[in-house]
């Protein structure tokens, strides 16, 4: 079973050969493609973030026009007993609301603290290649030193 996606956000042959074909069709395509390939990875964090913004400002949205129903009335039902006991269930629902949304918070900020140490882990590996790769390298200057002499 392949597990992995023929198109996914990195430099495959497939995207590399849609990117060109992009741009020798409609040069937006191309540009599109290589957005793709290069923050593809990215897009699940975007459209989270989004998400969360939307859900954010509908959710103040919902809170005013509560607010706003229940002075002028529209709340009530006339049983005292059963809106009491609705308003005792709304805010008990609004704190599980309130506490998912601080687990959501923290989950994702551990996401991120998670992404930011793999992206240091890399970088460190990389500076560590790097350096071994300049070390390991002759120095040029050594052939002019046998001629002088």
């Amino acid at each position: 079973m392949n597990t992995h996606a023929l198109i996914r956000p990195a430099w495959t042959p497939a995207t590399i050969a849609l990117m060109v074909l992009g741009f020798m069709v409609f040069w937006p395509l191309g540009l599109a493609m290589l957005a793709y390939i290069l923050w593809g990875d990215r897009l699940e964090m975007f459209k989270r973030d989004v998400n969360q913004a939307t859900d954010g400002f509908f959710a103040s949205c919902r809170h005013r026009g509560r607010h706003h129903r229940r002075h002028r009335g529209y709340s009530h039902t006339g049983n005292v007993a059963f809106d009491e006991w609705r308003e005792k269930e709304l805010e008990r629902l609004s704190e599980e609301r309130r506490k998912l949304d601080e687990m959501r918070e923290e989950f994702d900020s551990y996401m991120r603290e998670l992404r930011r140490a793999k992206d240091q882990q890399e970088f460190d590996r990389f500076m560590k290649e790097h350096e071994r790769r300049k070390d390991d390298k002759p120095n040029g200057d050594s052939s002019t030193d046998l001629v002088e002499e």
